[in-house]
């Protein structure tokens, strides 16, 4: 694939980039060379290896899920200024 100067052109007006006719030509060949890396990376023999989703091996560590001290309703509310049957009492804002 190779870029001409009306797509180098095209991509700065996209990227609402002011270019003159000076600084196309050098972006030009420059896209022109990042397109050529890329092509030569899709030739590269990738059979037989697995997909990463990271660079070095990352490992969770997992905590049991158990139920830990969920009958706490007196220390819940001891903070509060007002409760009500086991809620927090609020003042009425919607008349």
């Amino acid at each position: 694939m190779s870029v001409d100067a009306a797509t180098v052109k095209r991509i700065a007006h996209l990227a609402r980039i002011k270019l003159s006719e000076a600084e196309a030509a050098p972006l030009q060949g420059e896209l022109n060379a990042i397109l050529g890396w890329i092509e030569q990376l899709g030739e590269v023999d990738t059979t037989g290896v697995a997909p990463m989703t990271a660079v070095i091996p990352i490992t969770r560590a997992w905590r049991d899920d158990v139920v830990t001290d969920g009958d706490a309703l007196d220390r819940v509310l001891a903070n509060a200024p007002a409760s009500d049957f086991g809620f927090y009492a609020v003042p009425k804002v919607i008349e």
